[in-house]
């Protein structure tokens, strides 16, 4: 199986095109939530699977337990934290055209940047920030909120948890989203994600498969 090229989000030299993706980018992280961070340790390399909150201001703030691998080597060192969209694989039969190749689809966002340890205060603002976010999907759901459980439990979790606060150096976003194929290809193998189930790859596709 021989990959297509995979395409970045295009950069601009104009200040609005930039504001425009770096919107997008902060729209992803919000929407998905969900992340990976990945660094270096004495015993190798390790990751985290985690919650992520991005500030808006150029920071990303997770937390992990006191007893992952991360915990205790993360602070004052660079790591990378990857946020995955939508993935999906192509048949090359969905395209209509002559001598084509399975591939995969997928969007993504590499952030990479120096981490260093929360204090408590911060922590909990953190989670009551995650909280919020998070809940304000599931509307009109009444929100959860910290204050319906019992404080000394709440605090008792809180200990058993480290938050840490990333200050993103680098942006590296990728869409491979068929970019390299006309869009009445693009368009046929949309419509036949569609038919799977996997509705937003194709969404992605036909919205945004001209960048």
């Amino acid at each position: 199986m021989h990959p297509d090229p995979a395409f970045r989000w295009p950069r601009s030299a104009n200040d609005h095109h930039d504001a425009d993706e770096r919107a997008a980018l902060e729209a992803m992280i919000a929407n998905i939530g969900f992340g990976m961070v990945f660094a270096e340790t004495p015993d190798g390399p390790r990751v985290a699977h985690v919650p992520v909150f991005s500030t808006g201001d150029g920071a990303l703030q997770f937390h992990l337990s006191r007893g992952n691998a991360l915990t205790r080597h993360i602070a004052g060192h660079k790591a990378l934290c990857v946020i995955n969209g939508p993935d999906a694989y192509i048949s090359p039969d969905w395209y209509d055209m002559d001598d084509q190749v399975p591939t995969w689809n997928y969007l993504a966002l590499e952030l990479e940047g120096t981490v260093r340890q929360m204090e408590r205060e911060g922590l909990i603002g953190l989670l009551d920030d995650l909280t919020e976010q998070n809940e304000a999907k599931l509307a009109p759901k009444q929100p959860w909120h910290r204050d319906k459980m019992d404080a000394a439990k709440f605090d008792k979790m809180v200990d058993a948890i480290i938050g840490f606060e990333m200050e993103i150096l680098a942006w590296r976003p990728t869409a491979k989203l068929g970019q390299n194929k006309p869009a009445a290809a693009r368009d046929n193998a949309a419509a036949a994600l569609n038919a799977t189930g996997r509705r937003a790859m194709a969404h992605l596709m036909q919205e945004f498969g001209d960048t």
